[in-house]
């Protein structure tokens, strides 16, 4: 018997893509109806789209969701080595 939810998904927090089944989100190109109140007015923000008549919100399609906002590339380089120094050693 698992005693984590890791162990319970195999290793991965979220489960991939065709497990989760079918996830409603904010399409700019399309007319959106809202899941809740079926309107077509919505306010649409960084991350989420929110009906203006229910409050109903979306993530929008195009959003990051990694860890819950944008996800942000670091690169490590080695720094710069003069070698008369490393000569001198």
């Amino acid at each position: 018997m698992a005693t984590s939810i890791l162990e319970a998904r195999g290793g991965c927090i979220v489960p991939k893509a065709h497990e989760r089944g079918y996830h409603i989100v904010y399409r700019e190109a399309q007319v959106n109806h809202c899941p809740g109140c079926g309107h077509t007015h919505w306010y649409i923000g960084r991350m989420m789209a929110e009906c203006a008549f229910c409050s109903t919100a979306l993530p929008l399609e195009s959003a990051s969701s990694v860890a819950g906002g944008h996800s942000v590339r670091t690169i490590r380089r080695r720094p710069a080595v003069d070698e008369e120094h490393v000569l001198a050693a």
